[in-house]
C-alpha cells in the first residue's frame, strides 16, 4: 500500500540508550513482545557488538517473537557485522541496521576519515552486510548536517551495495520541520536509484521537534519512521511512537496515511515501558500522560458532557483506555478479575499467571477497600518479568522519630540461609537500605530514590523505584505495597537481585565487551 507508513521501533536499541536504563534479557524479550503485539513492522532489538548481554537479547528476541522484522544494529565495521547476523539470522524476517556519519563535523573528529574513505567504506560494509543478511538497511549518522552533494553520493553508494532502506537521522535534533522535509525532497530529487528503496527517518527531540520533523518527512516522501514507546533515547529522546501514530490516525483527513499500529494496545505499551526503564510518563505527556484525557475546567467538563467532541478530539477507548471501570474489592470473585485483566490487555496470561495475579489481587484487597485498574495493572507489571530471587525478605522492623536516630533490622534468606543484620539511616528508608546493604554483601550507591501514589486515598498503593549503582553498571529496582518503606524494601531487593543475576552471568561468560571504535 503506497500510504501505509511503516513503524520501526527502536525502544530496545536506542531507547535503552536514555541515561540510567539497563535491561536484562528478561525484561528486552517481555518488551519485544509487547511490541509485536502492537503491531510494529520492524523493531531494533539492540546492539549485539555492544556486550554479551545485549547479544543474547537480540538472539533471545530473534528466536522467539514472530511477526515484525527484527533488526540489529552495527558500525561499518566488519566485527560488528558478523556479530549482528549471528544475533539476528534466528528471526523469521532478519535486518542487519549498519551506519557511518557523514557530516563533516563527524568524518573529521569523530571517524578521522577523509570522503574517499568513507564513500569506500559504505561501499564495503553494506555489500558486505548483504552478502549475510537478506535485508540491509543504512543510515548515513548526523545526516541532517551532512553537505547535500555529499549525502547524495553516500546514499547512491549504499543502494547500488544492496541497501533496502535508507535512514536519515536528524541525529541531533538540530532541524526545523521545514528544513527536513527540503532534504528529503532533495533526497527524491537527486539520488539514483531512490525509488527502489524505503526511505526512513529516524529524528531526535534535541530542540522538541521530534514528531514534527518526522511527520513533515512523511508528507515528502519518507515511508518509515524510527520512533521510541514514551519518546525514549538518548538526550531528549526520540520521536514519540504514540504521537507519531495517533497524529496520523486522528488527522487521516489530512494525511491520509495508515500504520499496523494497534492502537488499542499503546497505553498497556506505555505503561509496560514506564514500569521496566523505571523512566515515569509525565502528566501531560500527550497520548498517555494521566491527564491526556482528563478534564478540569468546569467549562471543559460542561462541554465534554454534553459532546465529548468539543474538547477531545480522540477517544480515551482508541489507546486501550476504559471509561467505565468495574470496582473490585475482596468480594469480588475471579471471574470478574480475568474479565477486568482482559479488559485492561492483559489476553495472554497462563492460567499459573493468573492464578498467582488473583492472589496477589486477594492479599491487596484485604488492605485496601477498593482496587482500582491502577492497582492492578502495577501488581501485573511488577511481577510480569521476573528473574531468579536468589535474595528474598523476610522482614523488616524499624525504629524511628523526629527525636531518634532510625534504625533497621532485616532478616533475608539467600542460598536458603537466612540472615539478619541492622544499620542507622537518615530516616526508615535510608536504615532499610544499608541494613539490607550489609546483609547481602554487595558495595551498591543509591543514585536515585522516588516513591509515588498509584491510587487515591489513605490506603492507597506505593510504588517505590530506586536506581542502583554497581561497578560501573546502573540498575532499577521496582516496589510495590500499601506500606512505603515495605515498597522502598522490595525495590532495592529487586536491584539486588538484578545485581546478583548480572554477576551470575558474567560468571557464566556472559558479561559486557567493550564497544571499539
Amino acid at each position: 500500500m503506497a500510504n501505509k507508513i511503516a513503524i520501526f521501533d527502536t525502544t530496545l536499541r536506542d531507547g535503552e540508550q536514555t541515561p540510567g536504563i539497563s535491561l536484562n534479557m528478561h525484561e528486552k524479550l517481555e518488551i519485544a513482545k509487547q511490541l509485536a503485539k502492537l503491531g510494529v513492522d520492524a523493531m531494533e532489538a539492540g546492539f549485539p557488538i555492544s556486550s554479551k548481554g545485549d547479544f543474547e537479547g537480540v538472539k533471545a528476541i530473534s528466536q522467539q517473537v514472530k511477526g515484525p522484522v527484527i533488526t540489529a544494529l552495527a558500525r561499518a565495521v566488519k566485527k560488528d557485522i558478523d556479530r549482528a547476523w549471528e544475533a539476528v539470522k534466528y528471526a523469521e524476517k532478519p535486518r542487519i541496521h549498519t551506519f557511518l556519519a557523514t557530516s563533516d563535523i563527524h568524518m573529521e573528529y569523530k571517524l578521522r576519515m577523509t570522503p574517499d574513505q568513507v564513500i569506500g567504506r559504505i561501499d564495503e560494509m553494506v555489500s558486505y552486510a548483504k552478502s549475510l543478511c537478506p535485508q540491509v538497511e543504512f543510515s548515513p549518522e548526523d545526516g541532517s548536517r551532512t553537505r547535500p552533494e555529499f549525502l547524495y553520493q553516500a546514499l547512491e553508494t549504499a543502494i547500488k551495495a544492496g541497501a533496502d532502506v535508507l535512514n536519515i537521522p536528524d541525529t541531533v535534533g538540530y532541524c526545523t520541520p521545514d528544513e527536513f522535509a527540503s532534504i528529503i525532497r532533495g533526497i527524491f530529487k537527486n539520488v539514483k536509484g531512490i525509488d527502489n528503496v524505503v526511505v526512513s527517518v529516524h529524528c531526535h527531540n534535541d530542540l522538541g521537534l521530534a514528531v514534527a520533523n518526522s511527520l513533515a518527512a512523511i508528507e515528502s516522501g519518507a515511508r518509515q519512521v524510527e520512533c521510541t514507546i514514551n519518546g525514549l533515547g538518548e538526550r531528549a529522546g526520540n520521536a514519540a511512537m504514540e504521537e507519531l501514530v495517533m497524529a496520523l490516525h486522528t488527522r487521516r483527513d489530512y494525511f491520509d496515511f495508515t500504520t499496523g499500529i494497534n492502537t488499542e494496545q499503546i497505553y498497556r505499551s506505555s505503561k509496560l515501558i514506564s514500569s521496566l526503564t523505571g523512566v515515569h510518563v509525565q502528566p501531560n505527556k500527550a497520548i498517555v500522560g494521566s491527564n491526556a484525557f482528563a478534564h478540569e475546567s468546569g467549562i471543559h467538563q460542561h462541554g465534554v458532557l454534553a459532546k465529548r467532541e468539543t474538547y477531545e478530539i480522540m477517544t480515551p477507548e482508541s489507546i486501550g483506555l476504559k471509561k467505565n471501570q468495574m470496582v473490585l474489592g475482596k468480594h469480588s470473585g475471579r471471574h470478574a478479575f480475568e474479565d477486568r485483566l482482559k479488559e485492561l490487555g492483559y489476553r495472554d496470561l497462563s492460567a499459573e499467571e493468573i492464578k498467582e495475579a488473583f492472589q496477589r489481587f486477594k492479599d491487596l484487597a484485604d488492605k485496601k477497600k477498593t482496587v482500582t485498574d491502577s492497582d492492578i495493572e502495577a501488581l501485573i507489571s511488577t511481577e510480569l518479568v521476573q528473574i531468579p530471587e536468589a535474595v528474598e525478605l523476610e522482614y523488616f522492623h524499624i525504629t524511628s522519630g523526629n527525636s531518634l536516630v532510625s534504625t533497621a533490622t532485616v532478616q533475608i534468606i539467600r542460598d536458603r540461609e537466612t540472615k539478619q543484620e541492622a544499620a542507622c539511616g537518615d530516616g526508615p528508608i535510608d536504615a532499610v537500605f544499608h541494613a539490607l546493604e550489609r546483609a547481602v554483601g554487595i558495595d551498591i550507591t543509591l543514585k536515585d530514590y522516588r516513591i509515588r501514589s498509584i491510587s487515591s486515598g489513605k490506603d492507597a498503593l506505593g510504588e517505590s523505584t530506586v536506581k542502583v549503582k554497581n561497578g560501573e553498571k546502573t540498575y532499577i529496582g521496582r516496589g510495590i505495597s500499601t506500606d512505603i518503606i515495605e515498597a522502598s524494601a522490595k525495590a532495592y531487593i529487586n536491584a539486588i537481585n538484578k545485581i546478583i543475576y548480572d554477576m551470575t552471568e558474567l560468571a557464566n561468560g556472559n558479561g559486557s565487551v567493550k564497544d571499539n571504535d
